[in-house]
Formats: C-alpha cells, sequence, structure tokens
C-alpha cells in the first residue's frame, strides 16, 4: 500500500515512511491510495466477533500489505487491553465510552497502536538512529500518547503544551513520567503548538540531523486505528438489535477522530450520517453553512482538548470527499455551543439520567438530543474520563467525581517540563541540542 500527500505534490512513500515522516515534504497529510470496501458477511457476523476479531480485520485492510499477518494481529492485540463499553444513556441514545484506557481517553488507542508500529518498523530498519517524536497537545494527547511510548527502546517523546491551558490532571499525566518523556510548557496556545511541531518537520537541517516523527493525528498511524471502536459499537448496537439508522456524534477538535469514523464508513459500515459537534472553535461548523474555510486563533473553553482553530485533519476531510462540499454535508451536519450550553448539558444529563458527562462528551450529548430523528439510533463519543476535568464536572453536577486510581497515580509525580516561548527559533535551538 502507498500513501499519498493531500496536497499531491510529493511523491508517494510506503506505510514506513509514513508512519517514520508523519508530515509530507509538501505540508500535506498522508492518505491510504485505496480503502477497502469490507464484504457484506464481515458486517453479517460482527455482532458474532470479539473487539480483537474487528480489529485485526480491519487492521489488515489497512496495513496487511505491509506487515505479515501474525504480527499486525499481536500489535493490534497488544493495542487493545481494555474495552471500549456502548452505554444506554437514556432511550435511544447511547455512550460509546473511550476512557478504559491506561490515560482514561479515546487517544490511549492510535498512541499505543503508533508506539507498537513505530517500534516494529526501528527494529525494521537500517536507520538505528534514536527516532524523536514531537507531539502537541491540548490536554489528551500529550498524556496518551507519552505513556503509549513510556519505556520504548530507541524512541523520545517531546510533547509541546500550551502553558495554562490543560486541566491539572491532563498535565500530571505527561509531566511527572521523565525517562524517555520530555514536556514542553509553551507560552502560547494549542495552535502554536501544532505549528512549532510541523515547522520542525519542514526544517532541512533539523531532519539531517535528527529523525523526527509526530505522534499528533497527522500521523496515519495515530488516526487510522481509531477506526477499530466503530466498527466495535456498531457489533455491539447489532447484539442489542439498536444497529438501524445509527447516527455518530463525534466531538471534534482536530478532526483525526471523525476522519476514521469517515473511512470506516467508506469501508461499508452502516453508519446513516455524522455529526460533528463543536465547543466556541467553530471553523468546520461555518464551512459546513458556507463552504469556506477560514482558520483562526483557537478559543479557550472548558472543553480545552477541542480547542483548535485550525483544524489539521480537515484537509483528510476534503480530500476524501473530493473538495465537494455537498457531498461532504450530504453525510455530516454540525453544531456548535458555548460554555454555558456545555456546562448546562452536564448539569441536565445527571439530574435526568445519572450518567456523568466529561464537557467534551457533554458537546455530543447534546448535539444528539437537539438533532436526533424519530427511528434513529444515537451514538455520542465520551471521549476522556469526567474525572479529569474533576473541578469542572463537580461545579456543574453538584457532586464528587470519583478518581480512578490510575489517574490518582499519576497526580503524586512532580511535574518536570521545559518552559519555552511560541517562537520556532527557541524550539529549533532546542531541538539542535538534542
Amino acid at each position: 500500500m502507498k500513501y499519498y500527500s493531500t496536497n499531491h505534490n510529493s511523491l508517494d512513500v510506503s506505510l514506513a515512511e509514513a508512519v517514520v515522516k508523519g508530515l509530507a515534504p509538501d505540508r500535506g497529510l498522508y492518505m491510504p491510495e485505496r480503502i477497502e470496501r469490507l464484504p457484506r458477511e464481515f458486517f453479517d457476523n460482527i455482532d458474532k466477533m470479539s473487539f480483537h476479531e474487528i480489529a485485526c480485520r480491519v487492521a489488515r485492510a489497512f496495513f496487511g500489505e505491509d506487515i505479515p499477518g501474525e504480527d499486525l494481529d499481536a500489535i493490534v492485540c497488544d493495542t487493545l487491553s481494555f474495552p471500549t463499553l456502548v452505554v444506554e444513556v437514556e432511550s435511544g441514545i447511547y455512550s460509546l465510552e473511550l476512557f478504559h484506557g491506561p490515560t482514561l481517553a479515546f487517544k490511549d488507542v492510535g498512541a499505543r497502536f503508533m508506539a507498537r508500529l513505530l517500534q516494529y518498523f526501528i527494529k525494521r530498519g537500517d536507520d538505528r538512529r534514536n527516532v524523536h517524536v514531537l507531539v502537541a497537545t491540548s490536554g489528551d494527547t500529550g498524556s496518551a500518547v507519552a505513556n503509549g511510548f513510556l519505556g520504548v527502546d530507541g524512541i523520545n517523546v517531546h510533547v509541546l503544551y500550551p502553558k495554562g491551558k490543560v486541566s491539572p490532571i491532563q498535565e500530571c499525566q505527561f509531566t511527572t513520567l521523565g525517562r524517555n518523556i520530555t514536556a514542553i510548557e509553551v507560552d502560547g496556545v494549542f495552535d502554536d503548538c501544532q505549528r512549532l511541531v510541523k515547522s520542525a518537520f519542514l526544517d532541512g537541517e533539523l531532519n539531517e540531523r535528527l529523525l523526527l516523527t509526530s505522534a499528533n493525528s497527522i500521523n496515519v498511524a495515530r488516526f487510522l486505528p481509531q477506526a477499530f471502536y466503530y466498527f466495535n459499537a456498531y457489533a455491539q448496537l447489532k447484539k442489542a438489535g439498536m444497529a438501524d439508522n445509527l447516527v455518530v456524534c463525534v466531538p471534534s477538535g482536530n478532526f483525526g477522530n471523525i476522519t476514521a469514523g469517515l473511512i470506516a464508513h467508506r469501508m461499508g459500515l452502516p453508519i446513516k450520517r455524522f455529526i460533528a459537534a463543536n465547543n466556541a472553535n467553530d471553523v468546520f461548523f461555518k464551512y459546513l453553512q458556507n463552504g469556506e474555510y477560514e482558520p483562526r486563533p483557537s478559543i479557550a473553553t472548558i472543553a480545552n482538548a477541542m480547542d483548535v482553530g485550525d483544524p489539521s485533519n480537515f484537509a483528510r476531510i476534503l480530500d476524501l470527499y473530493g473538495n465537494d462540499h455537498a457531498r461532504i454535508t450530504s453525510l455530516i451536519s454540525g453544531t456548535t455551543y458555548s460554555d454555558g450550553l456545555i456546562a448546562k448539558t452536564m448539569e441536565e444529563c445527571f439530574k435526568d439520567t445519572g450518567y456523568i458527562l466529561d464537557p467534551h462528551g457533554a458537546v455530543g450529548y447534546r448535539a444528539l438530543k437537539q438533532s436526533l430523528r424519530p427511528g434513529e439510533t444515537g451514538v455520542f463519543l465520551e471521549t476522556a474520563h469526567p474525572a479529569k476535568f474533576k473541578d469542572t464536572v463537580e461545579a456543574h453536577i453538584g457532586c464528587e467525581v470519583e478518581i480512578p486510581s490510575r489517574l490518582a497515580d499519576f497526580m503524586k509525580g512532580e511535574k518536570q517540563s521545559v518552559a519555552m516561548t511560541s517562537d520556532f527559533a527557541d524550539f529549533r535551538s532546542y531541538l539542535m541540542t538534542l
């Protein structure tokens, strides 16, 4: 399988090159040259399959030409050492709980898969230099990537995060690890962190000196495996007799998660339509309304992992649908909510159903409540455990949120971070000393 750049000004590359490079030389994102449509019998029998069986079949469609089946299955099964549960919140509305992994966030799937795949290619390749993974985070990406790569031989991770704009618990999850993980506290917003990472990949001298890659959703090994849990959610709902007229709502920031769902749909997964639920960072919502994409600086909200003003994976969505606004809007609708409405949603959901939402899940839940049509079943992605936003959630539901022991353990460590401006010259100087 070859991978091409969404800007179409770079040579096609192998999977190994796409994973190690992360970003194409022309600043485009890599996409697989074709997307395999899975056979009808797979979907007929999916409710009788385990999560591992489902994910291994999907992974072979993506990566089976490049990795022997036995090796790929081992990577998938090691990645998915935890469940992704579908839980009924109220009649016709279900939560896909993606917070049962090591860092209690959906990004554990992609981060763990990428760590194992990258290590596989390093061991198989001729270049014996250490790999330096650069990752920008608005919250959960940093912790998932840091923990996914912690202690992996030959890989050093550098997590860039905006100072004062991630929750204290999120910050603890990647600033207290040490070993091969370095946290870089940037005086700016998430978009500044993302810009620094992209600029590093395009610096010729840096890339001659260091073997750089990214673990953000710009990397194909990070976002494609997220398709696994869409298939698994469908299987669980099919088993319950609730899979017809399925609507999936995705709290959306950098749009890697929903892009993985759209690729699952292209592979034949019977999803009727998608909802991209935004907080106040409504660039994609406005694009859906008028066809104009106008990125702007991100706005800080209580759903901070979605605080993205220029979502990278928008390029993949355009590419997937031939830059056709009508095709995109025929499958995807959008919503946008203020902090006040997000807070109100957490309060109302807990009062009416007893289910505790995190701020991002609240955006997805509210979008379903407002737009689900008669006869449809809705699933929203609950992307992080509510305890990761303990103070915010408790302030609005009026009761204590228990902190899972795995999360409490992170909070006992001592913060270690490197302070940095948002000027690329400073980041470049840091990298040149490695």
